[in-house]
């Protein structure tokens, strides 16, 4: 068997379920046409290099499976049809691998860390979007207050 990654690229709207739908649909002809599934690595959005259909960025994806090589037309045809896909790229990462076993296993554990990372980054998002409001609240009442110091000048005179 050869191993396989193919990356492609998302709108950055695409809800979360959205996401997890695709991805499932890509796990349904994955099995249909026999390949095994290691993972799927959701990298999160990123600005793109340059501008694809009018987004900056892109929610980026990759997910690794073994095949023989009858899975990739059927993925490939998939992501091409989906309207929310800007870009993919499909390459075979290993010419051959002999213990399959071992690979899954090993894919397991890139998954955890993957998914332990993603919680990571979650969470700082979670943080600097509290940050934000609670400046934007700060922000608020200093220029209420500066409105006020302007209204009390313009009584003196």
């Amino acid at each position: 068997m050869r191993e396989y990654e193919t990356t492609f690229i998302v709108q950055p709207e695409i809800s979360d379920d959205g996401a997890k739908e695709l991805l499932t649909r890509i796990d349904g002809i994955l099995e249909r046409s026999g390949a095994i599934r290691l993972l799927h690595d959701d990298q999160g959005k990123r600005r793109l290099a340059f501008d694809i259909q009018k987004f900056q960025k892109g929610r980026y994806v990759t997910t690794y499976y073994l095949s023989n090589g009858s899975a990739v037309g059927p993925v490939e045809r998939a992501l091409r049809l989906e309207e929310s896909v800007l870009r993919f790229l499909t390459v075979m990462a290993n010419r051959d691998v002999t213990d399959i076993e071992g690979r899954k296993a090993k894919a397991l554990e890139e998954e955890r860390a993957h998914a332990e990372r993603a919680r990571e980054r979650a969470q700082r998002e979670a943080e600097e979007e509290r940050a934000r409001e609670t400046e934007m609240r700060a922000g608020g009442r200093d220029r209420d207050r500066e409105e006020d110091d302007d209204d009390e000048r313009e009584d003196d005179e």
